[in-house]
């Protein structure tokens, strides 16, 4: 039986679940810093927009063909995660002040675009 994931999707695989955690940890910092519960279902109910996002980015920017590529697969999923994430919170009643938007664009660009500015810096030193 051949492996389930091969040397070939590995790195996709690898790139979607670390943007996937990129934006659990921005909504569990968002709701730390809101004094709000660290509870799953807390932390859930923050993420699920932000991660349907990222995965339309994904979608969009066909991530796995350059899955560590910060342009263009880095900017698309950033992109998708902020516009379709604050898109949902405003059709679900949730906030979507204007320094919630600039907050959030900064923490996300640097979370889901700074590993893979890391990752071109160590490719690079190869």
């Amino acid at each position: 039986m051949p492996p389930v994931v091969d040397e070939q999707t590995r790195p996709a695989l690898t790139a979607l679940a670390t943007d996937l955690v990129c934006v659990v940890v921005f909504a569990t910092i968002g709701r730390r810093s809101h004094a709000e519960g660290l509870n799953l279902a807390g932390i859930a109910a923050t993420a699920w927009p932000f991660l349907t996002g990222a995965v339309i980015g994904w979608l969009l920017s066909l991530g796995w063909r350059r899955p560590v590529a910060v342009v263009p697969t880095g900017v698309v999923v950033w992109l998708s995660t902020i516009v379709v994430g604050m898109l949902l919170r405003k059709l679900t009643s949730a906030g979507v002040a204007s320094s919630f938007i600039v907050v959030a664009s900064i923490s996300t660009a640097v979370l889901l675009l700074g590993w893979r500015v890391l990752v071109a810096v160590l490719l690079s030193r190869r």
